[in-house]
């Protein structure tokens, strides 16, 4: 949901040290900025409710305890690919979007790993300190060439499939392990797409590209080295944690991996690892990102994503929320709309615990971008009856409460060029819900409930459901006159069996709860809804 526009400028707070191009962007699009690094925790959450976005590096850690001080914080920008210095579940609970910038430092970050199996492989870091200190001990540093050795890429996302390609320049034979890559895409590369454990069996190198998380925490184990060849070479530029660091040293003492070119360790900054003073082990400083042009890159990126989300909406590269890009938004805007009035009309003519939701979107509004549609809905049909619900945590609020959530895609309707379909199940009943848009901007609902009718909804609105029988307009008409309160607009719509239909009724004020009272104990009336849009 993007930010409301008003003439206050959106504050950023920039806590890590970026390049000082991100300040000028910012400043360019509209944002006013403040720097200060190297805060305490306590300092942050002092400063935080000051600002709408928090743009960061490595060094600031956002928590629960800063996010809930975070009154009006909408965006944290992350310069870099990492997020595991922020709780992303507390933000999104929060309503906070997060950002990062996958692709800034990534041709950087392959390099390196690259640059760390070169050494690995030539022992070149030993090579160079024995050298420097007058030894010539050419005898010792034998080494092994990478042409026709085989490359397990751990990952193959942005990194790792420019390490794959790097690979594959090389003249290895390159395997990847990635759930999420494609045939089309390994055939591309020119890699193999293998199961984990025979990348294990087969690679002589293997290299990390995954994020930290519950799946890849602990990946390499004694479990893992006990299924790789022996003699197996690792090098891990990712995330520490990934590698039981333990269990690595033993697998290197017993020389069953010859070799590990580490970036990254457990415990960061490491002051002292196991690791460390071993032989066969070449260590840095997590520099895979460390380059000036990375860093221009991730600077650059961070600001221009964050400041198009504050100032127009936009959203790019968020970790927990759908993109919409600059190009897209102008199309998708109507739609919003619609799925917004879809959602708040669904949520306020449901009167009992929601247990299910499903979205189903027919003819052309299926062939764009239907997840902002599909959270915007979610949003307000779940924000008519719990508070601090926004397109963020949508999503989650709804996992939380067993509310179970299906979307479906149709390339054809019937009856209209495009439509949306919400269907929400309580325990007591299904309720459904259609809505199109008339000369392609102008919401309307077009059924309810299988009933047709054409609406346009207005500020303050009745919402009737009644028996089919004579006499409801008249009497619906009096109440609301002698209440003085005038009709904009007056919709009507049953069932072919004649047996149920609905009013929808545009009105010019607020309706009383007397009034609202009154029409509810007409005969043929069996719900009556106060609306509001």
């Amino acid at each position: 949901m993007s930010p409301e526009k008003n003439t206050t400028k959106p504050r950023v707070l920039i806590s890590d040290k970026v390049n000082p191009l991100a300040a000028e962007i910012f400043a360019k699009k509209g944002c006013d900025v403040v720097e200060k690094h190297g805060m305490s925790p306590e300092e942050l959450i002092a400063e935080i409710p000051n600002y709408d976005g928090l743009a960061m590096r490595s060094s600031t850690t956002v928590t629960p305890e800063i996010l809930a001080a975070a009154k009006n914080l909408k965006v944290i920008g992350r310069a870099g690919i990492g997020v595991d210095n922020i709780d992303v579940k507390a933000a999104t609970d929060s309503g906070v979007i997060v950002m990062n910038t996958p692709f800034g430092n990534s041709i950087t970050t392959a390099e390196h790993a690259i640059a760390m199996m070169f050494a690995l492989a030539r022992q070149i870091p030993q090579a160079n300190e024995s050298t420097h200190a007058g030894k010539w001990e050419k005898k010792k540093f034998m080494g092994a060439e990478l042409f026709s050795k085989t490359l397990g890429v751990i990952g193959c996302g942005n990194i790792g499939g420019i390490v794959a390609d790097r690979g594959v320049g090389l003249k290895m034979n390159v395997i990847a392990f990635d759930p999420f890559l494609t045939e089309e895409r390994a055939v591309e590369l020119g890699v193999e797409k293998v199961e984990l454990d025979e990348l294990f069996k087969r690679a002589d190198f293997i290299t990390i590209h995954v994020p930290k998380n519950e799946k890849t925490a602990g990946l390499i184990n004694k479990d893992a080295i006990a299924k790789m060849k022996g003699g197996v070479r690792l090098i891990n530029c990712a995330r520490g944690g990934i590698i039981v660091e333990a269990d690595l040293k033993e697998a290197l003492d017993s020389g069953k991996v010859a070799g590990a070119a580490l970036d990254v360790f457990e415990v960061e900054p490491a002051k002292e690892n196991i690791l460390f003073g071993h032989p066969n082990v070449v260590c840095t400083p997590h520099l895979g990102a460390a380059t000036t042009e990375a860093q221009v890159n991730v600077a650059i990126q961070v600001a221009e994503q964050m400041a198009d989300y504050l100032v127009n909406g936009a959203v790019t590269n968020a970790l927990n929320m759908p993109s919409i890009s600059a190009d897209d938004a102008p199309r998708l805007k109507p739609y919003m709309k619609l799925a917004e009035q879809l959602g708040s009309f669904a949520g306020q003519t449901t009167e009992n615990a929601i247990r299910s939701v499903n979205i189903e979107y027919q003819g052309t509004v299926s062939e764009i971008n239907t997840k902002p549609l599909t959270s915007m809905l979610l949003a307000t049909l779940l924000g008519t009856q719990l508070d601090t619900v926004n397109m963020v945590n949508a999503m989650s609020i709804a996992e939380s409460r067993g509310i179970t959530f299906s979307e479906t895609q149709s390339g054809s309707s019937a009856d209209w060029r495009s439509v949306i379909t919400v269907t929400v199940e309580t325990e007591q009943r299904s309720r459904t819900v259609s809505g199109t848009l008339f000369t392609g901007k102008e919401p309307r609902i077009v059924d309810i409930e299988g009933v047709r009718i054409e609406a346009g909804l207005s500020t303050d609105m009745l919402f009737i459901r009644n028996e089919d029988k004579p006499g409801l307009i008249g009497h619906v008409g009096t109440i609301l006159g002698e209440a003085k309160q005038n009709i904009a607009n007056f919709h009507l719509g049953r069932k072919p069996d004649g047996e149920s239909a609905i009013c929808l009724i545009s009105l010019d004020g607020a309706l009383s709860d007397d009034v609202l009272e009154k029409i509810a104990k007409i005969d043929q009336v069996t719900q009556a809804k106060r609306l509001n849009f």
